[in-house]
């Protein structure tokens, strides 16, 4: 499903060496850690020999931000490939293929990739219903949860496009846009889902909120859209 796959920048075994030690200072301390002094410090050079390989702080970040579209469009798709051959549609109950060509069927999957009860992990109140849309909801979250300032550093800021591979962004969004099946949709549950995520991130939740509750209903909104709009 993603054959269209952009090729990463290419970079030199030294230029991989350095991007993955940003990485690692990147989730250990924070965006405002990663210096190019600090990233020297790192792997045990003199600062001027990172120049060598990055014109600049900005072009280690571009090449940081590329390679996290990867890896979370990477999760995306494969969500979307697992629902497509199992079955699993944009919205609950349905057997027919979907409407827009994606060949994803109806599943009464809630936010959390479960039937809707207790018992296998669903909210309370169900979540039925949401399809493909509450599963691609649930694999964006983990996603940026497991890699947080990789995720803030992507979506935080101008995207530098110049500096990315020619048609990532476009690549990376898709899986949403499939999920939604309109493109205003499409933004309008990613803008949702980025918006969780960063208010998780940030603690911002009263305490004793129930997060899935919150994914689940909002994954049901969108899937209810998605199947009013055909």
């Amino acid at each position: 499903m993603d054959s269209s796959r952009p090729e990463p920048s290419p970079l030199t075994p030294r230029a991989a060496q350095i991007v993955s030690a940003a990485r690692e200072l990147l989730e250990e301390e924070g965006r405002d850690a990663l210096t190019m002094r600090a990233l020297a410090d790192r792997l045990g050079i003199r600062a001027p020999s990172l120049y060598k390989h990055f014109p600049d702080k900005a072009a280690v970040e571009a090449a940081l931000i590329e390679r996290g579209l990867m890896e979370i469009g990477a999760i995306l798709y494969g969500v979307l490939e697992e629902c497509a051959g199992a079955g699993k549609g944009a919205g609950g109950g349905g057997t027919e293929a979907d409407a827009d060509g994606t060949g994803l069927e109806g599943d009464g999957l809630n936010a959390d990739g479960g039937t809707g009860g207790a018992e296998d992990g669903g909210t309370e109140d169900g979540g039925a219903g949401t399809g493909v849309i509450g599963v691609v909801l649930r694999a964006y979250r983990a996603a940026a949860l497991a890699r947080p300032n990789l995720y803030r550093l992507i979506t935080s800021g101008t995207l530098p496009r110049e500096r990315l591979a020619p048609g990532l962004e476009e690549w990376s969004g898709t899986p949403l846009f499939l999920a939604a099946g309109e493109p205003y949709l499409a933004q309008a549950l990613w803008s949702f889902a980025h918006g969780m995520v960063i208010l998780e991130l940030d603690g911002r939740y009263p305490e004793g909120s129930d997060l899935e509750r919150t994914w689940a209903e909002g994954a049901r909104a969108f899937a209810d859209r998605r199947a009013s709009t055909g």
